[in-house]
């Protein structure tokens, strides 16, 4: 009895020092604090150890590191363009993309997105199309392939780009893959053996520094970044495995969002992957003229924006919140989990009651339920402020889209989310083009028409179940 009562009272000593350090030294959110005390009230054990694995914050010193001379290019390249603004002598090619130089300048200042406006960009809405584009540029690379995904899987899709990287890494191109350690879990040891024997150089991002315990889990490489011979690159949502070409029953047919650029812009790409290859490998990538081998192929703008745990400001969430506050007319929105955070929430919720037309598409069937149903206790709050929330029918939706006034758009990995704004590192392209836009539009409203309404009185008619369910995702939803 002695023993028990020692033990419970060290649970207890622990359980109230780990909950001072949260709200006195981490200084989280509200919303975070009280869910991860609401976990170590009820479950203060199991609860302790949950928060060392997903609830301990990252630390703020600079993990994404790279020579001296290529930092302080982009830095000059940076503030050019920021004193350019400043003093409204920044030539724009298109002068109605002139209007949404806010966005321009705050992407500068928040994450150093240099603007280049002489980029190409092809839309893929379909995972066929988009791998066989892949694998077609993959196959004329000459001097280097660099690949970052959050997952890739040893299945068809997986050996397929496999059997390519092999091919060229063999030709002598250098080839490098990055993959994310928590999302790539099930990728075969066989799978990387079969690549590093070929010469192709193979990392993980955060991978556990102990064997099967990983304290950094909670933190992932959620990128998609493709960059071949520096001159063309992909970015957008799919990863390399078989479900995202439709190939998974639960799922069925998988709708996503990818591009392919040519451009200034695939030169901002290609320094990303760098940072978070060198963050990843101890085979540091140096500036080389080759990796930036980028060239003017047409006329869309295009900034590249990073986010991550690593600081202390929401890039791209700040970003989608200014398209938000900048429309006029219309947003149209997809994403597979819509778990906005109370910013974002009043953003929408003030656009919409100022008249301005908002529509959010999510998907009919969850890949994580938890997020799911804290996903349909939140588009509630949209719809009763006048928001037409569409449930898409056709298999699985994941795209990741913002689309505002037929002006300006945003296509990359991170989801309308707290997980995405706050834990995961993300990237992902603003476009200043109305061309562009207007393709993503037209994407959209074609998948309005695989699409259900969900109105007042079908959401009114969730069962019992169904609200207890959403209560307790959202209770929990600053933490899933």
């Amino acid at each position: 009895m002695g023993i028990l009562s020692y033990l419970l009272g060290f649970v207890i000593f622990f359980n109230i020092a780990l909950g001072i350090s949260i709200i006195f030294l981490e200084r989280k959110d509200a919303s975070s604090t009280w869910a991860w005390l609401m976990v170590l009230l009820f479950i203060p054990i199991a609860g302790f150890f949950l928060y060392l694995i997903f609830g301990k914050p990252i630390s703020k010193r600079r993990i994404f590191t790279w020579d001296t001379k290529s930092r302080l290019g982009v830095k000059a390249a940076v503030q050019s363009q920021l004193r350019a603004l400043e003093e409204q002598r920044f030539d724009f090619k298109d002068k109605q993309i002139a209007e949404h130089e806010d966005l321009v300048y705050l992407h500068l200042r928040n994450d150093d997105a240099i603007f280049t406006q002489d980029n190409k960009v092809k839309i893929f809405t379909d995972g066929k199309e988009k791998f066989d584009a892949l694998a077609k540029d993959l196959e004329k690379a000459t001097d280097h392939i660099h690949l970052l995904y959050y997952i890739i899987r040893s299945d068809e899709l997986g050996q397929r780009i496999a059997d390519i990287l092999v091919k060229k890494a063999n030709e002598g191109v250098d080839v490098r893959v990055l993959y994310d350690d928590m999302g790539s879990r099930s990728l075969k040891r066989s799978y990387i053996k079969r690549l590093r024997a070929a010469g192709v150089q193979v990392e993980a991002f955060f991978p556990p520094k102990i064997p099967k315990i990983n304290f950094k889990i909670n933190y992932r490489n959620h990128r998609k970044l493709a960059i071949i011979d520096g001159k063309v690159g992909y970015i957008g949502g799919f990863n390399i495995g078989d479900e995202y070409l439709g190939k998974d029953k639960k799922f069925g047919y998988w709708r996503d969002t990818h591009l392919r650029i040519y451009g200034d812009s695939v030169n901002n790409m290609q320094t990303r992957f760098i940072l978070d290859w060198n963050q990843a490998s101890r085979n540091h990538i140096l500036y080389e003229e080759r990796y930036y081998a980028a060239e003017p192929a047409g006329d869309v703008g295009i900034q590249v924006v990073s986010s991550g745990p690593d600081s202390d400001w929401e890039q791209i969430k700040n970003g989608y919140i200014k398209m938000i506050m900048s429309a006029k007319d219309y947003i149209y929105i997809q994403t597979p989990y819509f778990i906005p955070d109370e910013s974002l929430r009043d953003a929408l919720r003030i656009a919409t009651l100022s008249g301005v037309k908002v529509k959010i598409m999510i998907p009919n069937k969850p890949d994580h339920p938890f997020v799911y149903w804290a996903t349909l206790s939140y588009i509630g709050d949209l719809l009763n402020a006048g928001a037409e929330i569409y449930i898409y029918q056709d298999g699985f939706l994941h795209a990741k889209t913002i689309v505002v006034d037929g002006e300006i758009a945003s296509v990359g990995t991170a989801n309308i989310d707290v997980r995405s704004f706050r834990l995961n590192f993300e990237v992902n392209a603003f476009l200043y083009d109305k061309e562009v836009a207007a393709k993503l539009e037209d994407a959209y409203n074609a998948d309005i028409l695989l699409s259900t309404q969900m109105t007042k009185k079908l959401y009114q008619k969730r069962s019992l179940g169904i609200r207890f369910k959403e209560s307790v995702s959202r209770l929990i939803s600053p933490v899933l």
